[in-house]
């Protein structure tokens, strides 16, 4: 019997490594996007177009559908209610199987406080009567570079803290191990990670060494983070959540390492060092 896959994201990072591999692999998603022009070209995938808000137009893009890929709707003040709407959408569609990018500390009162949405959206699943698997994801070691200004330094209120970042190609190489045989993972949590866990002076370092520019970290007090933060003119929400990724890699909650993504996979996950000399 044939599965029926749909997959959202696919014209971001993760969910487009998750549709190309299927397609690799001769299996042809079902790609649901915001907008059709964006979408990417694959053989045999169709494309239906609707958003996580929109609870008509979810339940039809997503009939027919037995395996879901569920990536987080876009950071935003309303995140979880659109999580809900699009949840409930795939189970008035008779969608099956969920799998859902979460947050490595998600909780109800987790420092990030984005995990707080993962950890809602977490619970609508578990409520829903809909198979799941959640893929808690730690912080992306691809967005770590993105982290120092144009005088490449960090700063943040993160101490010596550490984090074991993982690379989105293992999340995406997660992903597409489950939705192979989902029957195998369902309602199993992961906690994906890479293999070290680094502070941010360390992760400094090794751009220092990869790059062959000087970079460096820099500790800020929450007063110094909140005032280099609002001269963006963004929503409180977001600054908190900028600072809070910070003050949860402080906290140590984002230090453990697993060995989920080798567990699931087969293959160890990437360093950072190895993601910044392959730009995997």
């Amino acid at each position: 019997m044939t599965t029926t896959l749909t997959i959202t994201g696919a014209t971001g990072e993760v969910g487009g490594r998750v549709a190309r591999a299927l397609a690799d692999d001769g299996i042809a998603p079902r790609l649901l996007v915001r907008d059709a022009s964006r979408a990417p070209r694959l053989p045999g995938a169709q494309t239906r177009v609707a958003e996580y808000a929109d609870h008509d137009a979810a339940v039809a893009a997503l009939r027919g559908t037995d395996v879901l890929f569920m990536v987080s709707a876009g950071e935003s003040a309303d995140r979880v209610e659109q999580h809900r709407c699009f949840i409930d959408a795939a189970a008035r569609a008779n969608v099956e199987h969920v799998v859902y990018t979460s947050f490595a500390a998600a909780s109800d009162d987790s420092t990030f406080t984005l995990g707080r949405d993962h950890w809602a959206t977490e619970e609508i699943l578990r409520e829903s009567g809909l198979a799941f698997t959640l893929l808690r994801d730690n912080f992306y070691l691809d967005i770590f570079e993105l982290f120092a200004g144009d005088d490449r330094v960090i700063r943040g209120p993160a101490g010596d803290g550490r984090v074991s970042g993982v690379a989105r190609a293992d999340v995406a190489r997660v992903a597409v191990t489950v939705l192979r045989d989902p029957a195998a993972h369902r309602n199993v949590t992961y906690t994906l990670t890479g293999p070290q866990s680094l502070t941010l002076e360390q992760i400094a370092a090794t751009l220092t060494e990869v790059r062959a520019e000087p970079y460096r970290y820099e500790d800020e007090t929450l007063a110094q983070a909140h005032a280099s933060r609002s001269v963006y003119g963004a929503p409180d929400w977001q600054v908190q959540a900028w600072i809070s990724t910070y003050t949860a890699i402080a906290s140590g909650v984002l230090a453990p390492v697993t060995d989920d993504v080798e567990r699931v996979t087969g293959t160890a996950p990437m360093t950072f060092e190895q993601l910044l000399r392959t730009g995997a």
